[in-house]
């Protein structure tokens, strides 16, 4: 999958493949194989050739990170390139319905609201899993959950609609 990102202020091209605990990424041209191992909420080891690495990962928005490694701190936000090209945010449209899209492949954890549901702005949603990073898919606005399209235990693609808010 090739997205777009910002790391710490600067754009880069990456392009992500994952398989397992496999992680193939290509970062303006730079390669890099890693193994990821989860050790709890947010946490990390990186295995490089080598080199182990702790990383801790907070989501600060929807698609905007903090990820620390080493030590160092870095802002990292992600843009899916296809999104750009149909006009949209990431959260959807800012008048009338509003969808909550996936934005990278993974696993839905959980869905945290059901159809019918009243919800404020910030509200989480659904919680999909992907490089072994959960991460709280959340209402961009105030309203009503029309509809979820995914369900625990369901596989999903970055540009997926997981559900709609009125």
């Amino acid at each position: 999958m090739k997205l777009k990102a910002q790391l710490s202020g600067e754009d880069c091209e990456v392009s992500l493949s994952l398989k397992g605990e496999t992680a193939t990424a290509e970062i303006d041209g730079r390669d890099y194989k890693l193994e990821v191992r989860s050790l709890g909420l947010g946490e990390y080891l990186l295995l490089h050739g080598s080199s182990v690495y702790k990383c801790r990962v907070a989501n600060k928005e929807r698609a905007a990170f903090e990820v620390t490694l080493a030590g160092q701190s870095h802002n990292i936000t992600i843009t899916d390139p296809r999104r750009l090209r149909r006009g949209q945010s990431a959260a959807g449209h800012d008048h009338g319905s509003a969808e909550i899209v996936s934005p990278m492949p993974g696993k839905v954890v959980r869905i945290l609201v059901e159809t019918g549901a009243r919800v404020e702005a910030g509200t989480g949603i659904v919680v999909v899993e992907a490089m072994k990073m959960q991460n709280e898919m959340k209402s961009p606005k105030a309203g009503v959950v029309l509809s979820i399209n995914a369900e625990a235990g369901a596989t999903v693609n970055a540009g997926d609609v997981l559900a709609v808010i009125e």
